[in-house]
């Protein structure tokens, strides 16, 4: 059996980021705490709490005596602004690429009458991108929805940083057919990009495809529709515990692809898996 690993896969730069500034300020300050999960993997997060570094979900939760650390994934200014005020020290281990957003969507607020953004209305990105807004917008999710929009003198278009780029380029193609001006900000981030071509290159050359990270991951759930779309045969999971040796038989060729918040050793551990089950 051929195992094709994807040649982008794994940690991307945000998240290598993002985890080595909790491990960091872990080490400087005694009670380090993340607002939301640093990312969005289970696994990593129960390895900070293992740590010492818990997760807390509510403003509510904050003290002086805390070190909050705002997560990858960025939060909503309102939030940012009462952390400042209430906690004891703000570490922000936001993405670059989703603080570039951010500052995208409030630079279209100041030109544009009205902002599109390509993302999940409920995912904690997008509401952190919108809270920089302020005139209307509306969140879609597919370029179908453009074609409900109603004619605007100027839009402005982004996108959440780990959307697919095909469906961003289409719906760009209708907004322009809907409005006097376009303006956009592409900012969905180059390693996303990577991943996403990688995935699909080694899509359409396997029987089987898996793709590994947490299934609350925005990134790891595309890529698996992605390759859905060639390999029928794909399966999204979390932990090697979820395969099944039947997945492989008569198989002769499997691709391995995993998520920017997904670890290099649990990509691995499967890796061994499937060789196990190929002897």
């Amino acid at each position: 059996m051929e195992i094709m690993v994807a040649r982008h896969a794994g940690f991307c730069f945000g998240v290598e980021r993002a985890i080595d500034i909790v491990k960091d300020a872990a080490k400087e300050y005694k009670h380090v705490v993340t607002f939301g999960p640093i990312i969005h993997n289970p696994q990593v997060v129960s390895e900070l709490k293992e740590a010492g570094v818990a997760t807390i979900k509510a403003l509510e939760e904050v003290s002086q005596d805390m070190s909050v650390v705002i997560r990858s994934h960025g939060i909503e200014k309102s939030e940012a602004d009462y952390l400042l005020e209430n906690a004891g020290n703000v570490v922000d281990a936001a993405c670059p690429f989703v603080k570039k957003a951010q500052k995208a969507a409030e630079r279209l607020s100041k030109s544009c009458d009205y902002i599109i953004i390509l993302g999940e209305s409920d995912h904690p990105e997008v509401k952190g991108i919108v809270s920089y807004i302020n005139i209307p917008y509306k969140v879609i999710e597919s370029a179908e929805e453009v074609d409900a929009l109603e004619y605007v003198e100027k839009y402005g278009f982004l996108a959440q940083t780990t959307q697919s780029i095909s469906i961003f380029e289409k719906a760009v193609e209708k907004l322009k057919a809907k409005c006097g001006e376009l303006s956009i900000a592409r900012t969905i981030c180059s390693a996303t990009e990577k991943r996403q071509e990688a995935a699909i290159e080694v899509a359409s050359k396997v029987e089987v495809m898996i793709v590994v990270g947490g299934k609350n991951s925005a990134n790891t759930t595309r890529l698996y529709h992605l390759c859905k779309e060639i390999c029928p045969h794909t399966y999204h999971i979390e932990t090697v515990d979820e395969l099944d040796s039947g997945m492989f038989q008569g198989i002769s060729k499997v691709g391995l692809t995993a998520g920017a918040s997904t670890p290099t050793y649990l990509l691995e551990k499967v890796r061994e898996y499937i060789l196990e089950v190929a002897r």
